[in-house]
């Protein structure tokens, strides 16, 4: 069974329940141990003295707090102790707001809260219902670990869950930022860009998201064990050119319509040529690399036109027709080696 992170009362007005504090997510993130290069020696980070190069017992550690012109105003750990919140137990509602109004750069971390006994059940039960039935969150605070945080509790689905978020001064201002201005937008790269967006919209599910980089950090440790050779991933698409805006949305909107089972009017000649790797990829058909096929080559027999192929459309012609150091390659050169290969 799980085990609370922590326990307290929900207080709002005079009501107080019980509940305890579970996390609603698990990193599956793979750590490793360090080596020294050569050698089956494990390193360790030590606490080390800078001036004698002598460790340091964690006790004899106090903290410094940089004052400016190279002064620091040592604080004792009981001197902060002091002065931290109290080990509170509540988390007191102060507020109940709209919960379409919090945006979601607000959030940090997701847990959810249960009631600590059977017979708090019937008053967590009204708080929910009650709260799902305005559409409204609870805001309020609560101490954890020696560390306050500001937290929005909400229903979902038949429990409570609890966000903790940033407070006011810990989220940036976005006109810091060098952002472009006076950019004119035209008319029909607009139109094309709504059309490939409403191409790709579907309902949110997220069983269809895996984290394939640590499905392949997996395949690395497993091929490494083996003594297998490892497979470099292609390098990133280049940026696109704005001359090339409208041409790359026109490719792209048609992609997704035939990718999702759409009506669009598939590509023929030379876009069907150049559109081919794309289009393999966005219906998840298996590469031909192994069977020695050379499907990108065009029925006379002559190499693909690929004027108009973006890097990644010939990134994927490469991976096809298994060209080697296809992912240090520039675009020319990949050009130049898919129409050799071909």
């Amino acid at each position: 069974m799980a085990r609370a992170i922590w326990t307290g009362s929900i207080t709002f007005g005079l009501v107080s329940i019980p509940v305890g504090l579970f996390p609603a997510t698990s990193d599956h993130t793979i750590h490793f141990h360090q080596f020294e290069r050569g050698t089956s020696d494990r390193v360790r980070n030590q606490r080390v003295n800078e001036r004698t190069g002598d460790e340091v017992d964690f006790d004899d550690i106090v903290k410094g707090a940089d004052v400016g012109d190279g002064e620091h105003v040592v604080v004792e750990p009981d001197e902060l102790d002091a002065i931290a919140p109290g080990r509170s137990r509540n988390l007191e509602i102060a507020d109940f707001v709209e919960l379409d109004e919090i945006d979601p750069i607000w959030f940090r971390r997701t847990y959810w809260l249960a009631p600590t006994e059977e017979q708090y059940g019937r008053p967590y039960a009204l708080l929910l219902r009650a709260m799902r039935e305005s559409g409204r969150a609870a805001v309020g605070t609560f101490v954890m670990r020696g560390k306050e945080y500001l937290a929005a509790v909400r229903p979902d689905g038949d429990v409570l869950a609890l966000q903790t978020l940033y407070f006011a001064d810990e989220v940036r201002d976005p006109t810091d930022l060098d952002l472009p201005g006076g950019v004119r937008v035209q008319g029909k790269e607009l139109a094309m860009a709504t059309s490939l967006i409403d191409s790709m919209s579907t309902s949110w599910d997220p069983t269809r998201y895996r984290d394939t980089y640590r499905d392949r950090v997996d395949e690395l440790i497993e091929d490494k064990r083996k003594g297998d050779e490892t497979v470099v991933e292609s390098a990133p698409p280049d940026p696109t050119e704005m001359s090339d805006l409208l041409a790359a949305l026109e490719r792209s909107v048609s992609e997704a319509k035939q990718s999702r089972g759409g009506v669009g009017k598939k590509a023929t000649g030379k876009k069907a040529t150049e559109n081919k790797a794309t289009d393999k990829k966005a219906t998840g058909e298996k590469s031909t690399k192994k069977s020695g096929s050379r499907s990108s080559r065009t029925k006379a027999g002559k190499a693909p036109d690929l004027r108009d192929a973006t890097k990644a459309e010939l990134t994927a012609l490469a991976r096809e027709l298994d060209v080697p150091g296809r992912s240090s390659m520039t675009r020319d050169e990949l050009a130049a080696a898919v129409r050799k290969a071909s």
